[in-house]
Parts: structure tokens; sequence; C-alpha cells
């Protein structure tokens, strides 16, 4: 063996013994890392077990990918808090992320319906360009970014029907006196008709039509 052959062996298997060093060094912090546990509370009852299904979801996945170091305790809205309180509950730091369309908060700023599903908008993968091809997610993080939230958009439906109707509408005054449940510029395109009603938390309307409280139902989902 020459020489300069055992002084690349030397140097390399000093170089390998240092980088071994250095992982077995690092390797208790790694381990030493504290794990991460959050509170999200959705807007949601469990009655909508697809959509509270989704948050649930999203936590076994997070907690999947990080070896289960970081994990998200959901709660369907109604459990700790209301449904509708999930998002100034999440802006004071009282739990660490909720789950719910921006379209139930206008009051907080009027903005925030664009960033779900609006009447006549884009399908989820007009949306899903906009957010993440053109400047949706940037205007949405600054929207938030006044209530101290930080905003990702899932899970991804379309807007849908127009409405279900206990008697046909054939007119605009056919709204007048009407109940009905539906958020966002929906709900204020149809208070021009003339409807009441209000962003009751999902979940909650499927039991008011059959009980006569409510003569149309609209439900709209954010993407």
């Amino acid at each position: 063996m020459t020489t300069e052959r055992r002084r690349f062996i030397v140097k390399t298997g000093g170089a390998l013994v240092a980088v071994t060093a250095a992982a077995l060094v690092d390797a208790p912090n790694v381990i030493a890392q504290p794990k991460v546990q959050w509170r999200m509370s959705t807007a949601w009852t469990p009655a909508l077990d697809m959509l509270q299904g989704a948050a649930q979801r999203l936590a076994k996945v997070v907690e999947e990918m990080s070896g289960g170091r970081f994990r998200i305790e959901v709660f369907p809205g109604g459990q700790i808090m209301l449904p509708l309180d999930c998002f100034d509950a999440a802006s004071r730091g009282t739990i660490e992320a909720f789950h719910g369309p921006s379209y139930y908060w206008p009051e907080k700023e009027p903005a925030v319906q664009w960033f779900s599903t609006v009447p006549f908008g884009m399908d989820p993968a007009g949306m899903t360009a906009w957010y993440y091809q053109g400047d949706g997610l940037r205007l949405w993080e600054e929207t938030y970014g006044a209530f101290n939230l930080v905003p990702r958009p899932g899970p991804a439906i379309a807007p849908q029907m127009a409405g279900w109707f206990r008697k046909k509408i054939n007119t605009i005054g056919d709204y007048r006196g009407l109940k009905m449940r539906i958020p966002g510029l929906g709900r204020q395109g149809r208070c021009q008709g003339g409807r009441h009603g209000g962003p009751h938390p999902g979940g909650r309307h499927l039991r008011r039509p059959r009980a006569g409280r409510d003569r149309r139902l609209r439900m709209d989902r954010a993407i």
C-alpha cells in the first residue's frame, strides 16, 4: 500500500469517525426534543362526520409524519366551547388551532368570506390554483395575521346547490319572511331578498327543517 493511499485512508477514517462522533453526540439532543401537544376545536358538531373526520384525519397524519412527537387533540364544536367560539379561542391562544370555514366570521373582517366557498365561485381546483399559484394564500395570511392566526386551506369542497326549500321559489319576493340557515356572501344576497336567519354552526341545521323551524336549508363549505 502506497504512502498516499495510507494517508487517504487515515484522513477518510478520521472524517468518518468525526461524523459518527458528532452523530452520537447529537442523537441524545434529538431524542430529548420535547413533544408538541395541540388542542384543536372545530366549528362542526359530531353530526357532520365528514368534516369532523377531515379534522381527525389531519391530526392522524401529523402524528404519523412526526413519529408521534406532534399530537393534535381534536374536539368537535360544543365539547370544550361553542362551535363558533373557536376563532377567538385560537386568536387568544386558549387553543392552538381551530378547524372551520372563514365565512363564519365576517363580523371580524368582511374580507375573510372570500377565502372559502362563495356563490358562483371557483371549484376546488380553481381555488387551489389561486392559493398556491396566485396571491390567495398570501392575502389570507395577511387578513388572518391581524388576529394572530396563520391559515391553511382544507378540505376542498365546491359550491353546492342554492337551497332545499319546503315551498317553490319563483321570484325574489318568495324569499320574504323565509327563515334559512346560510352563511357568508350567499347570506348577504338572500337578506336583500327579505330572508332572515344566521350562520348557525354546521350540524345544528340538520334538525331544523324537519322540526318546522326553518323552511329552507342551505350549506356551503370552505375550501
